[in-house]
């Protein structure tokens, strides 16, 4: 591939030398901070005073879900961190001063010397990824995969600075970003946390986000209390996976991996970046989380990185011989604290056995926590005193999501947005006019959010749930009806008055990690509706600019084509007033904004398309890097290929019984209390003893539900099961707390039922989690979306890499519901707790 005149390949690795790393091979660095005596005075002297007990607790990072107040001041912890769904207790949505006295609990305990131990500050990591993301009322910045469009470093060290501000303004002063990931197969799930496929703006932006978050390196700036702790990730080779497969395997040669995946990673540290995050992935076989070549050899020794090394969410548990609860591997691979959102309690225990014993050395851990305290105190949090004490905490409601820092945010969309196709002039569009603007992303301000945003999969809330944010129909209504023009809203496209432009605002649903990842890159297989939307205004007159809301290139040449004028608005964040910014005249009739953003990725010719491969073997993209047109330079787009190059489905993957029907391949089995089983073709159904019946009922549509029945005289229960063509493998969706979600209907459950649900993983295994209790409460007769956490199969026994029933429900005589829908997910009405397995101290 070229980027700007520099060719870059990406090569396989060599047979045999796979995972042979050269560490004189890659970029030398130091940190741009040279050693404080002062401080590392302090740290000595603090380390002489610390028990092994101490030091190991200093290692360990727990989630804020599975850990309390009372257990730092115990266990002596280093840090806690909210991960994507966990929140202050009780606080689905919580405000500033509501994170505030969370992090005010954990610093006191951190500082209670009465069970022992030394007062240590605690550290209190979040994802605020694109602006606070976690916190209500917040300034929310596009997704990175925007960013990387408007090619401008300022802007990007502008958005570190606000995102520090309200992170404080919260009391926390730690964020897991950036992002310096280089996605190039954006079939994977987390492409929109990547600037580009390009390394070198990616190296050019991570310079600038780092000083944006930290402030500059010896200048009374950095680290004041006005900024925060960065953190590079993920290291490395996470956008590099065989098949963008989430935390799957980096098929690629060191050099590879060095020049394309790692050109963050020296500017970060030159920038003074304080944390660095180890990746899920592989590289050629080998877990990064045990990977001491690249850990300890390039990253701490060849880079000069004096900081902390931290692993992601159990991601240790992924190395061969570790689990969750135990890995001394990690550790001496040159991890210096392991992210234990749940397993904390057993890696305290093991950790400490394996210092004890020897298998850790000392010196390892001495090193590791001497990293942990020199980034405490390189942020002054020994002086600090209560995180609520901070200047902008202490004025937080000014601070969040204040109208300068918004400017920001709407300056970044504006910069952003892509313009693919104007023909026939459609564009400005003059807002004296009458607009429709229509599609279900209009007036939905999740949906230009994406994941990420208040919730890990950015699902379940509506526009109530962002106070100060702007969606794109709001944007456009309010610039239209300035101009004395009028607006018109409708998702579907009617209108009561003929219009004389229409906006179709459509796109991606939010999603997070490997639940976004993707066969291939048509948009929405097998579901033609925004297509159909565009078609039907275009055949009644109506000029239409279409809005595509997206973390990534997808093959949509049959939209554009439909449409007169095409514009990526990326995943845009709260502001949508900066599309309207860049789509109106102004009053008078000026171009207030022309389009300003170029691709950082190519975009496909095809749904099977991989554009960085296909142009690595001479093939062209639909649309190449740095494409963008403006008002200024307009050209017109021809008529685009239509062949997806496959058959478009509308199967998805975690998607296993929908709409009352089994998903493709997918086997509806019953098996009577006399054990008897059989496959189910139709309804009605139901077993030879009569012990279950299966019949089918109406929900939203004609038999788009099934009702299930047990009755007889038997002792024995009863079951439906959801048979699988080929062994699940869910391990990553296990350890990223995602639910077996069942849209279900309680008819008939007396209370002490006995009804269980469960999956199985071939011969001999399987696991159950009781239910009956728990839905013998819901109210009779309402559909709810009812979820189970699978890593309570898990702990019940399942093997989580092999699942061929991924639904198993059995119930005795008298029990009644219905059901529509089962799939994986993490959005439910009513999520059902594990089942007592005993602590694990």
């Amino acid at each position: 591939m070229s980027f700007a005149g520099v060719v870059l390949a990406t090569v396989p690795a060599t047979a045999g030398e796979a995972t042979i790393v050269h560490p004189e091979q890659w970029p030398q660095g130091e940190s741009p901070l040279p050693p404080d005596p002062a401080i590392e005075a302090r740290v000595r002297a603090l380390l002489m005073k610390m028990s092994v007990e101490d030091k190991v607790g200093q290692m360990i990072q727990a989630d804020i879900k599975y850990v309390t107040p009372d257990d730092v001041r115990e266990y002596r912890l280093g840090s806690v961190l909210a991960g994507g769904n966990s929140k202050p207790p009780g606080q689905p949505y919580p405000i500033a001063t509501q994170w505030q006295a969370l992090s005010d609990a954990f610093y006191r305990a951190s500082m209670d010397t009465s069970r022992g131990g030394l007062a240590i500050p605690v550290l209190f990591g979040i994802d605020a990824v694109h602006g606070h993301n976690n916190l209500v009322g917040s300034t929310l910045f596009p997704q990175n995969s925007a960013l990387g469009a408007t090619r401008d470093p300022q802007l990007i060290h502008d958005i570190g600075e606000v995102t520090a501000q309200e992170l404080r303004a919260s009391g926390i002063s730690w964020t897991f970003a950036p992002t310096l990931t280089v996605p190039q197969d954006v079939r994977w799930g987390r492409s929109y946390e990547g600037y580009s496929q390009n390394p070198a703006l990616v190296a050019q932006y991570a310079a600038a986000v780092v000083g944006g978050l930290e402030g500059k390196p010896g200048t009374s700036q950095f680290l004041d209390a006005g900024h925060v702790i960065a953190t590079a990730k993920h290291f490395l080779g996470d956008g590099g996976t065989h098949d963008g497969k989430d935390q799957g395997d980096a098929q690629i040669s060191e050099a590879t991996l060095r020049d394309i995946h790692a050109a963050g990673y020296p500017p970060a540290i030159k920038a003074g970046v304080q944390v660095v995050m180890v990746s899920f992935s592989s590289w050629n076989g080998v877990k990064m989380a045990g990977n001491k070549s690249l850990i300890t050899g390039v990253l701490k020794e060849r880079m000069g990185f004096d900081g902390i090394v931290l692993g992601d969410w159990n991601a240790h548990g992924q190395v061969p011989g570790c689990t969750n609860e135990d890995c001394a591997a990690a550790y001496n691979a040159g991890l210096d604290m392991l992210e234990a959102p749940d397993s904390w309690k057993g890696i305290y225990k093991n950790t400490l056995a394996e210092v004890k014993r020897g298998v850790i050395p000392m010196s390892r851990i001495d090193d590791a926590v001497t990293r942990i305290l020199r980034v405490k105190m390189r942020l002054g949090m020994f002086e600090a005193g209560l995180p609520s004490a901070n200047a902008l905490a202490t004025r937080s409601a000014e601070v969040v999501g204040s109208p300068s820092h918004r400017a920001v945010a709407r300056r970044a969309v504006r910069e952003s947005l892509v313009l693919l196709k104007n023909n026939h002039g459609v564009l400005p569009i003059d807002p004296r006019k009458h607009v429709l603007v229509a599609g279900d992303g209009a007036d939905n301000i999740p949906k230009q959010n994406g994941g990420w945003t208040l919730t890990w999969q950015g699902t379940g809330q509506t526009n109530a749930n962002f106070p100060g944010a702007t969606s794109i129909w709001a944007g456009l209504q309010a610039q239209v009806k300035a101009a004395g023009g009028s607006a018109e809203l409708s998702v579907e496209g009617d209108y009561k008055q003929k219009p004389d432009v229409a906006i179709v605002v459509f796109g991606e649903d939010p999603y997070a990690e490997f639940q976004g990842d993707r066969a291939n890159l048509a948009y929405h297989p097998g579901n033609d509706h925004d297509l159909d939307l565009i078609r039907k205004l275009r055949g009644q007159g109506v000029p239409v600019v279409a809005v595509f809301l997206t973390g990534r290139p997808l093959w949509v040449n049959r939209e554009i084509n439909a449409a007169d004028a095409f514009v990526v608005a990326w995943l845009p964040g709260s502001e949508g007033e900066g599309i309207a910014d860049v789509l109106l005249r102004a009053g008078d009739g000026r171009i207030a904004h022309d389009f300003h953003g170029k691709l950082a990725y190519a975009w496909p010719r095809s749904a099977v398309q991989v554009p960085v491969a296909a142009i690595a073997k001479g093939e062209h993209p639909q649309f190449p890097y740095d494409f963008g047109l403006t008002y200024a330079a307009s050209a017109k787009t021809g008529k685009l290929p239509e062949d997806p190059g496959l058959v478009l489905s509308s199967e998805q993957a975690g998607v296993y019984f929908t709409r009352g029907k089994p998903s493709q391949d997918v086997v509806v089995r019953l098996t009577g209390a006399d054990g008897v089983a059989m496959n189910v073709a139709a309804a009605p159904a139901a077993t030879p003893d009569g012990s279950l019946h299966f019949s089918a009922l109406d929900y939203k549509a004609q038999e788009d539900a099934r009702s299930l029945s047990w009755s007889g005289t038997g002792v024995g229960a009863a079951s439906v099961e959801l048979v699988a063509p080929a062994p699940l493998d869910v391990e990553r969706e296990t350890n990223g707390d995602v639910l077996l979600v069942t849209t279900l209907r309680v008819d008939a459950l007396s209370a002490g039922d006995t009804s269980t649900l469960g999956i199985g993983c071939g011969a001999g295994c399987n696991a159950q989690v009781p239910v009956g209790e728990q839905l013998s409460t819901l109210p009779k007769g309402q559909w709810l979306r009812v979820g189970i956490p699978l890593k309570c199969f898990r702990d019940a026994g399942a093997n989580m890499s092999r699942i061929d029933r991924p639904f198993e429900w059995s119930s005795h005589s008298g029990a009644q519901i219905a059901i529509t829908d089962v799939s994986l997910g993490t959005v439910a009405d009513r999520t059902l707790s594990c089942p007592p397995h005993g602590d694990k101290p």
